[in-house]
């Protein structure tokens, strides 16, 4: 059978059934022994190259007990786990917790983010963040203790991985209040911070170099071990991945041109300092 190559969707369904079997306490040797299966049919599922039907997804999810709502998620993902590329509309609000996003940031070996606007997700305060939760008309103001929890487990996960996060940032973003002085001041403060550990570079891109690559807008590029690079685009009510090798090239054109535009990584940090002092 010809190999497939790995998509969004693909991983997703994946991780889904290794989370369904593990809930339900059961190895996938131990699954394949109660339905009669060679080991290598569920392999061959969860890696996405086929062999297996809607019915033998159904046979093992009701095995697992899966909830209704998760079965359903894992069965529509299956018949779509060939399809290259994902728009995922949410309706009127970013959902508390962003499952694809997530997933993927748990395993990605590095993570380069363009950010033209705000200071990166990954490294906003939670008095930052939930400032920004205020100033959203679509989001309800009681949801903000839980994406506030949501957002900092997030970051926790990356700083114990201690994945590989570069950061373009453009000035603006640094200069742009959000919230009260002293939450601006203890965001700029922590970006300072972040910024001495090792595996995270800032690279600053000033307001006076005027027209540039990023123009059309903040995205996050991952890579994988052993996958294509995919790329995340966030919106306010839809969210974008791109796991195909023509639109991976074309964002690494765009990271290659802002990281000649931007400044160097220590005269970044001298940057934020200046702007924090």
């Amino acid at each position: 059978m010809p190999k497939r190559d790995s998509t969004v969707r693909g991983r997703e369904f994946g991780a889904g059934v290794r989370e369904a079997l593990r809930k339900a306490g059961l190895t996938g040797r131990g699954a394949c022994e109660i339905l009669g299966w060679d080991p290598a049919k569920l392999s061959d599922m969860l890696n996405g190259k086929g062999g297996v039907t809607e019915g033998d997804v159904q046979r093992l999810l009701g095995l697992c007990r899966t909830p209704l709502d998760e079965a359903d998620h894992l069965v529509a993902l299956f018949h779509e786990t060939t399809r290259s590329g994902w728009l995922q509309i949410h309706g009127e609000r970013q959902p508390i917790l962003p499952r694809t996003l997530g997933e993927h940031e748990a395993v990605a070996t590095e993570i380069i983010c363009w950010s033209m606007n705000l200071v990166p997700g990954p490294l906003q305060l939670p008095d930052y963040f939930r400032a920004l939760i205020a100033s959203n008309p679509n989001t309800p103001q009681e949801e903000a203790d839980d994406r506030v929890a949501g957002r900092v487990a997030r970051q926790q996960q990356l700083i114990k991985r201690r994945c590989g996060m570069t950061f373009y940032i453009h000035e603006q973003a640094l200069r742009l209040p959000v919230g009260s002085t002293e939450v601006m001041s203890d965001q700029l403060h922590h970006l300072i911070t972040m910024g001495a550990r090792s595996y995270v570079t800032y690279r600053i891109l000033r307001t006076s170099t005027g027209a540039h690559a990023g123009l059309a807008g903040s995205f996050t590029l991952m890579k994988f071990d052993k996958l294509e690079p995919v790329v995340f685009i966030d919106a306010e009510n839809h969210a974008v991945f791109l796991d195909d090798k023509s639109s991976a090239k074309a964002y690494m054109k765009i990271l290659s041109s802002l990281d000649e535009a931007a400044l160097d990584a220590e005269q970044s940090k001298e940057l934020i300092e200046r702007i924090t002092s």
